[in-house]
């Protein structure tokens, strides 16, 4: 009798959106969980800005991949310690900004996308970045890619007449 109890319990506490993981994604609709997300890039682009390696870190999961010019950097360890470069001095080197945010309907994964900046506020890049809801319940960072703004083509002559 005290197990069926103790599995109707805990049941009820994962329908309830309480317990971690699944409830969590369960509780909240797509909006809640794109808004969770977008908070979350926020926060993460805040970590630069406020010059807090630390707190960056704790946005990256542990198997993350994080594409740079050298090659992809593969999980936290090796991804904070090539950022560190960028948390030396006073200023930010760059800061950005979700524009896009989207979940997919499992409320498990995301994708956040936007522009990246110069501290003048120069448009220098874009970035693409995968979310995963983890157990504990926060959203952390598996894939990141930035990559240069791309200049447009020139426009095309106009086909000539005979």
């Amino acid at each position: 009798m005290r197990l069926v109890v103790a599995i109707a319990l805990a049941a009820s506490l994962g329908c309830a959106g309480i317990g971690g993981f699944g409830g969590t994604a369960m509780a909240a609709t797509n909006q809640e969980l794109a808004n969770q997300v977008r908070e979350a890039e926020r926060a993460f682009a805040k970590t630069m800005a406020d010059r807090q390696l630390g707190a960056f870190a704790d946005h990256v999961a542990k198997e993350s991949i994080f594409f740079g010019g050298k090659g992809p950097l593969r999980g936290r360890d090796a991804v904070v310690g090539a950022w560190s470069r960028f948390f030396d001095g006073p200023t930010a080197p760059f800061s950005w900004e979700p524009e896009t945010v989207e979940v997919l309907d499992s409320g498990t994964l995301a994708l956040s996308a936007g522009p990246v900046h110069d501290p003048d506020g120069k448009l220098i890049g874009t970035f693409n970045s995968i979310w995963r809801l983890e157990s504990d319940g926060k959203w952390r960072v598996i894939f990141d890619k930035g990559c240069p703004v791309c200049e447009p083509a020139p426009p095309a002559e106009a086909p000539k007449k005979p």
